[in-house]
C-alpha cells in the first residue's frame, strides 16, 4: 500500500459538531417555503416531510446553495406558496436561522463556559496531532460558506494543522471539495494514491474513488461526537467507503489505513 502524503477533510460533522442538528433547521425552513399558506392535509404533510428527509439526507455534503436550488425549484413546481424566492434569498434566511444557533455555541466556547473538545469529534486532536508529526499535509474543503469554516476552525483551535481550508466560496455556486481535489493532483502534484478523503458524506467518498484517493468515511454521531451513526454508515457504505469508523479514537487504526507506521 502507498503511504498517504495529504489528507483532505471535510469539517462539519466530521471533524466539527459546531453545526450539528443543521437538518432540523433545514427541514422545518424547507416544509414551510414550499406549504406557503396552504393548510396541508396530513396526507400531503407527511409525504412533503419524507420527500424532504430523503432529499436533505441524500444531498449531504454538497454545497447548501445546491439544496437551496432544489427547494426554489419544488416551491415553484407545487404552486402552494404563491412567493417564490431565489435560491440564494432561501440561503440567506436558511444561513440566518442556521447561524442563530452556531453562533451560541461560539459564544459558550470565547467565554470558556465550554472547551474546543466539547464540539469536536472524539479523538480528532490526537489524529491531527499524529498526522502532523508524520509529516502529513492536511486540507479541509467544506461546503460552508468560506468565512464560517475558517472561523470555526479557528474557534475551535484546529485552523494550525490545516495547509489550506476551502469553505464554499461566497456568491459562487461552486463545489469546493473538488476544486481543492483538483489543485491537489494538478497544481500540488501528488498522485490520486498519495491522497486520502475523510468525511461523513457521500459527496468526498465520490470524489476519493472518482480520484484514485483513499476513500475513508466517518460515520459519525454529532450530538454524542463518538461511536457509529448507522445511518451514515449506511449511507457511507453505500458510496464506497473503503474504511469506516465512527469517530477518531483509534488513531493507530486511521495510521495503518492511512499506511503510515509508527516508528
Amino acid at each position: 500500500m502507498t503511504s498517504i502524503k495529504a489528507v483532505l477533510f471535510d469539517f462539519d460533522g466530521t471533524l466539527s459538531t459546531l453545526r450539528a442538528g443543521w437538518e432540523e433547521t433545514m427541514a422545518p425552513f424547507m416544509l414551510e417555503s414550499i406549504a406557503g399558506e396552504r393548510r396541508l392535509t396530513p396526507e400531503e404533510s407527511a409525504a412533503l416531510a419524507k420527500e424532504i428527509a430523503d432529499y436533505i439526507d441524500q444531498s449531504t455534503g454538497i454545497q447548501t446553495i445546491f439544496q437551496m436550488r432544489w427547494l426554489a425549484a419544488k416551491v415553484a413546481e407545487t404552486g402552494w406558496n404563491r412567493e417564490v424566492l431565489g435560491e440564494w434569498a432561501y440561503k440567506a434566511e436558511y444561513n440566518r436561522r442556521l447561524l442563530l444557533n452556531v453562533q451560541r455555541r461560539i459564544d459558550d466556547l470565547q467565554a470558556g463556559r465550554l472547551s474546543p473538545t466539547d464540539y469536536l469529534m472524539k479523538g480528532s486532536e490526537a489524529f491531527l496531532e499524529a498526522l502532523e508529526r508524520h509529516g502529513i499535509e492536511m486540507y479541509v474543503a467544506s461546503g460552508t460558506d468560506h468565512p464560517d469554516v475558517v472561523n470555526e476552525a479557528k474557534v475551535l483551535g484546529v485552523q494550525r494543522y490545516f495547509k489550506e481550508i476551502a469553505g464554499a466560496p461566497v456568491g459562487r455556486a461552486d463545489c469546493s471539495k473538488e476544486k481543492v481535489m483538483s489543485d491537489l493532483l494538478e497544481q500540488k502534484g501528488f498522485r490520486g494514491d498519495e491522497l486520502a478523503i475523510i468525511g461523513d458524506g457521500k459527496v468526498e467518498i465520490r470524489i476519493a474513488r472518482e480520484n484514485g484517493a483513499l476513500a475513508l468515511g466517518l460515520a459519525s454521531d454529532e450530538h454524542t461526537r463518538e461511536g457509529v451513526n448507522p445511518v451514515k454508515h449506511a449511507r457511507l457504505l453505500a458510496a464506497g467507503a473503503e474504511r469506516i469508523a465512527g469517530d477518531f479514537s483509534d488513531t493507530a487504526a486511521w495510521l495503518d489505513w492511512l499506511g503510515i507506521k509508527e516508528s
